[in-house]
């Protein structure tokens, strides 16, 4: 096995382990704890953390990792970045749009990105050889090239600040269709061809990294508000688009409502 299938084999064990535990709580009586930032954690979150992390530890010593619960390791030959519950809000109210996530960044690449949605029984993998794949199956994006004729998604209004807001409704605006809700599986929906946009703020690298080359790889593009690539560090703002036409249009009337 090459280093490459390793990454996948290991991104797919840890979202089959993830997807165990988010199981076992899911909607089941469970004490959910408040974090500095204002946002919920629950006993789900920390243990799928703590299960990939040892994983990881075991299958690549010395690698780095990024995780939203247990903090930042230190670390050579690439970082694996982990959000074990996102959407632990809707988690914790019985909604099934909870993802696990997890990514391998190396040499600043996502060269692997997975998502698991346990309550759904789906799992998305892409790394950057092959096309994304739905529960083994390729996916595609859906072509829509034209802001009008877009459906655009974000998780919810709450996550703009007043500026953002603004240029989000602009965008929004020129849509067909505009929905909150969804988490990460708003990403999924536009990787799978259901969905053209998503649009969102106050992300986080663990929010978004593993899912970069799920959109790529369905032929989709992922950028920040200012059209750079994502990485590690980042302005937290992120649009994701089907096609380089809809993704410039777009960009175009987030620039002007600044």
């Amino acid at each position: 096995m090459n280093d490459r299938d390793e990454i996948a084999n290991t991104l797919e064990h840890a979202l089959a382990l993830a997807s165990e535990i988010c199981l076992r709580y899911f909607r089941q009586p469970l004490p959910v704890d408040v974090k500095p930032d204002d946002t919920p954690v629950t006993r789900a979150d920390r243990e799928a953390e703590a299960a990939i992390r040892e994983l990881i530890g075991a299958r690549h010593p010395g690698h780095a990792i990024h995780g939203e619960e247990h903090g930042n390791t230190a670390g050579a030959g690439g970082t694996w970045v982990i959000d074990p519950i996102d959407g632990t809000q809707s988690f914790v109210l019985g909604n099934p749009l909870f993802g696990c996530l997890v990514g391998f960044v190396r040499d600043g690449v996502v060269e692997a990105g997975g998502l698991a949605m346990p309550a759904l029984g789906e799992t998305w993998l892409a790394t950057r050889d092959a096309a994304t794949r739905r529960n083994g199956e390729a996916v595609h994006v859906s072509g829509c090239s034209v802001l009008a004729e877009a459906s655009l998604l974000a998780t919810s209004p709450d996550m703009f600040d007043t500026a953002e807001r603004a240029a989000f409704d602009a965008v929004a605006a020129r849509t067909r269709y505009r929905r909150f809700g969804g988490d990460c599986y708003a990403y999924a929906m536009l990787a799978g061809g259901w969905s053209d946009l998503v649009i969102e703020a106050g992300l986080k690298p663990f929010d978004i990294l593993p899912l970069v080359p799920i959109i790529e790889q369905a032929g989709g593009i992922v950028s920040d508000w200012g059209g750079r690539p994502l990485g590690l560090e980042f302005d937290s703002r992120v649009i994701a688009a089907a096609t380089p036409e809809l993704h410039d249009e777009a960009l175009a009337v987030l620039a002007d409502s600044l």
